[in-house]
């Protein structure tokens, strides 16, 4: 199924924005979809460049991403990490696929050499055949650091991976946002979009590190479009990852409905699971303009499909 909503924008991270962004890539034609990924938690690792989400949303639009996972390779390999356990003793406590050590190799060799990000992910998509626009949401280096009780600050993948995101967050700091810059592509996908999407992706550790580029939350504010966010958090927990987690440990009560609420200053539309109907019945239009409820829960491709139909649907009726 097609349908003509015009061009849509989605920002997104993680696996719950590659799944929103898959199915959105099925129904709407390519040149119509652009998906800006966050890149806070790009790290430096044996050498190389890793960007994972921009990896995970390309991988899954290609339709070559591990489905036990959401994110690596299906059918990998890993002699590369477990030569370096068993020669070396090195913990390879980030796992490195070793058909997805091209793709770092490849992008740190182009980095190193002038590449910009943005040219890297393009150049990326085309050699998966991946024609939606993909885009990194800066081309500077912008980490996610985490202050946590008793480990003080940590970048995002010791947090998130090597700690199995066990230490508690006391804030979440967007680094070098100030060095950041508004990419022209990334300023052209929000200025062009008749619809922008936010996925259910963690809205602290996915979203907010885009809507800290410098520029971004403006281009979003000034256009007079349908903006749309999904909820992450269902009855009470996250789909997938420590979201309602961290909004705990921040002081934010878990509910879709704050995360509607954070959302509020840059978007008129929210989408509850059907599960939180009640939670819809807390928000005042002042707060969102409008709202609804779907089943977010994306269990496959099928449910995928359903639910970017689901929701351009929706949005289609505004007018």
């Amino acid at each position: 199924m097609a349908l003509n909503v015009g061009k849509v924008t989605l920002l997104c991270g993680g696996v719950g924005g590659a799944k929103l962004a898959y199915g959105l890539a099925q129904i709407i034609p390519p040149a119509d979809l652009s998906i800006i990924v966050n890149t806070g938690d790009d790290f430096w690792h044996y050498g190389l460049r890793i960007c994972p989400d921009v990896d995970t949303v390309l991988y899954t639009l290609a339709g070559i991403v591990n489905p036990a996972t959401g994110w690596g390779l299906r059918d990998e390999s890993h002699h590369v990490m477990d030569a370096l356990r068993s020669r070396f003793g090195v913990d390879p406590w980030f796992q490195l696929g070793d058909a997805d050590l091209a793709t770092h190799l490849f992008r740190t060799d182009q980095l190193q050499q002038g590449a910009t990000l943005t040219e890297l992910t393009r150049h990326q998509a085309r050699s998966l055949a991946v024609r939606a626009t993909v885009l990194p949401m800066c081309d500077e280096e912008m980490p996610t650091v985490l202050d946590c009780a008793d480990e003080g600050l940590l970048d995002f993948q010791t947090y998130f991976v090597r700690l199995r995101q066990e230490p508690k967050i006391r804030w979440i700091r967007y680094s070098n946002a100030a060095k950041a810059k508004l990419s022209p592509a990334v300023a052209k996908a929000i200025a062009e979009a008749d619809v922008i999407l936010i996925a259910p992706s963690n809205p602290w550790l996915s979203i907010a590190p885009i809507l800290h580029v410098p520029g971004i939350q403006e281009a979003i504010r000034s256009r007079n479009v349908p903006k749309v966010a999904v909820s992450p958090i269902v009855a009470g927990k996250a789909i997938k990852g420590p979201a309602a987690q961290i909004m705990q440990q921040l002081g934010i009560p878990a509910r879709a409905s704050s995360v509607a609420r954070y959302y509020s200053q840059w978007i008129d539309g929210f989408v509850f699971d059907q599960q939180d109907r009640d939670e819809r019945q807390t928000l005042s239009s002042q707060e969102i303009q409008r709202s609804t409820t779907m089943d977010t829960l994306m269990i496959n491709s099928a449910a995928k499909i359903r639910l970017a139909e689901e929701i351009l649907t929706w949005v289609a009726r505004w007018n």
